[in-house]
């Protein structure tokens, strides 16, 4: 897993909570857009943990670097952002999931939920139609 935050306290309590799950590994962080895309491309993780609200390259922008070069990699964003607009780009761009820092729990049953090949979106998250954002993002991945 790569997470992606520019803030490297919180990259840090991510990782630590990460650690208690059975089945995730954490492989290596990026603080910025330019760096999370190159970490992709070099480590072709699973999944990618990633901020939206990102220096130099935004959460949205780097997602469609990556979708374009790691095909593969499954990105859930992680962000204290809940406007519908936010997240509807986030998951346009690429995302599998969108969750909320401000409940650890769900961090971890959104990186479950894509690891088993589904969408997850945070319950916090409201005036977005999830249904619409991921039969859109279903499309452009074909």
């Amino acid at each position: 897993m790569l997470i992606v935050d520019a803030f490297d306290p919180w990259r840090r309590v991510v990782a630590d909570l990460l650690a208690q799950a059975d089945d995730v590994y954490t492989t290596s962080f990026a603080s910025d857009g330019p760096e999370a895309v190159r970490k992709a491309a070099e480590l072709r993780p699973d999944v990618i943990l990633m901020d939206v609200d990102l220096p130099t390259l935004n959460g949205t922008q780097a997602a469609r670097h990556i979708r374009r070069t790691v095909p593969e990699s499954k990105i859930v964003f992680l962000s204290s952002l809940s406007a519908p607009e936010v997240v509807g780009s986030a998951l346009r761009a690429g995302g599998r999931g969108y969750v909320l820092k401000a409940d650890a729990q769900e961090v971890l049953r959104g990186i479950e939920a894509v690891l088993l090949g589904r969408y997850f979106l945070s319950t916090s998250v409201s005036g977005i139609d999830s249904r619409q954002h991921m039969a859109n993002a279903t499309r452009d991945e074909l």
